[in-house]
């Protein structure tokens, strides 16, 4: 296969992916489509606004095909409302932990709904970003001390957390510029944990509800994964709005546009064994290209291979390995799985679900070679996004 494989589109095998031969993100069209399809219709059968979130999947190329089927988008920072204005070609509902001083103008003409995460916050900018933008709708993110989320570091309502505002420290009248409140609770949660966690921002913010035109439940429902409930979110969300009628509900959801849309390809560079554990390095890394396998951690699935619980790893069973990346981190590796034969070099791995908050949290430690980006058109046909070089690597330190 010749150096230069991803200057043009190709044919793909979807299976085996035999004849890529670099490592490479791949988005599936028509994957992508199932799960635009569903996410417009929970949007068309409850009456509500579901919009994309950057945080989890900003792959700006496919953004004309998500303008079929949803209409706006969240940002989190200046870069990424820059990204919905001109890129997606709609003002962006933002959200941010703290605004500076010198990008909260230029945030707020980009935005059409602007949140605050603190009263402090509100203080400080509200008047401003009504005065670059009279008809943006300045919210608050306010905090019901109730969440299921088990991972600490994903827990937007643990104790002694940065965001949001608790219900004891409202003012019985908010302020006049607030039209709207923000709350985030959930992280790949299903109808039953929203249902719930509905009940307790009911609880304890109900009594502000007149105050306000819209409420954003954030992001975290899952509701492209096959076990969730949508029947559960759709009549949760009419009741809702049945009893608050004039409230417009909105959902931000991340990882459920990407969710299953699409592995990461990698290949087996060498295989090297200590103390009776054999292990595969691949031409990828965890830290650099799939960080969420050790910050949450998540166990990736590979094709073609079973997962090996660790207390039940028998280093005389054949065909098991460690999979490594190829950064100098000691910590690069996962494992083990079991393969039903011999890992050859050059042997592709596919890592399964590898597109939503990956693609936007990746690195370049170590000048690692970053992985291409491609998106798999329901023809078969493999248009490539992205080959980074050297030249990306060498303008971050720029």
């Amino acid at each position: 296969m010749p150096r230069n494989m991803y200057l043009g589109n190709m044919k793909v095998d979807a299976r085996t992916f035999e004849n890529i031969r670099k490592p490479i993100y791949i988005l599936e069209e028509t994957k992508l489509r199932r799960n635009l399809q569903l996410i417009s219709s929970v949007a068309e059968r409850a009456d509500v606004e579901i919009i994309l979130a950057f945080k989890a999947y900003a792959l700006w190329k496919t953004f004309p095909v998500f303008r079929e089927y949803i209409h706006s988008t969240t940002a989190s920072s200046l870069n990424e409302a820059l990204l919905g204005f001109h890129i997606f070609s709609a003002p962006t509902h933002t959200y941010s932990p703290a605004y500076e001083e010198d990008e909260i103008e230029e945030i707020a003409r980009l935005s059409s709904h602007l949140t605050f995460n603190s009263l402090s916050q509100l203080e400080r900018f509200g008047q401003t970003v009504k005065c670059v933008n009279p008809s943006v709708n300045v919210g608050l993110r306010i905090n019901p001390e109730y969440s299921e989320v088990g991972t600490d570091l994903y827990n937007p309502c643990a104790p002694g957390t940065r965001f949001g505002v608790t219900a004891n420290k409202l003012p019985c009248e908010l302020p006049s510029v607030v039209t709207g409140f923000h709350c985030h609770c959930h992280c790949e949660s299903g109808a039953d944990v929203f249902q719930r966690t509905l009940a307790h921002i009911e609880e304890k913010f109900s009594p502000w509800f007149s105050q306000i035109k819209w409420i954003n439940f954030g992001g975290g429902h899952l509701m492209t994964r096959k076990d969730y409930d949508i029947n559960l979110l759709v009549q949760t969300l009419l009741d809702f709005k049945k009893k608050y009628p004039h409230l417009k509900v909105i959902l931000e959801p991340g990882s459920a546009f990407a969710w299953q849309t699409g592995p990461l390809v990698a290949q087996v560079v060498d295989v090297v064994e200590d103390h009776s554990i054999r292990t595969a390095i691949l031409n990828v890394s965890f830290t650099c290209h799939m960080p969420d396998c050790l910050e949450m951690p998540y166990v990736p699935t590979v094709r073609f291979a079973d997962i090996v619980e660790e207390e039940n790893h028998l280093p005389t069973k054949e065909h098991i390995y460690r999979l490594g990346g190829n950064s100098c981190l000691s910590g690069d590796f996962m494992g083990s799985w079991h393969f039903n034969h011999e890992l050859q070099i050059g042997e592709n791995i596919i890592f399964e679900d590898m597109m939503h908050y990956t693609t936007v949290k990746t690195n370049m430690f170590n000048g690692v070679g970053h992985p291409a980006i491609g998106f798999l058109r329901q023809d078969g046909e493999l248009e490539m996004l992205r080959k980074y070089t050297f030249d990306d690597y060498a303008a971050r330190m720029d």
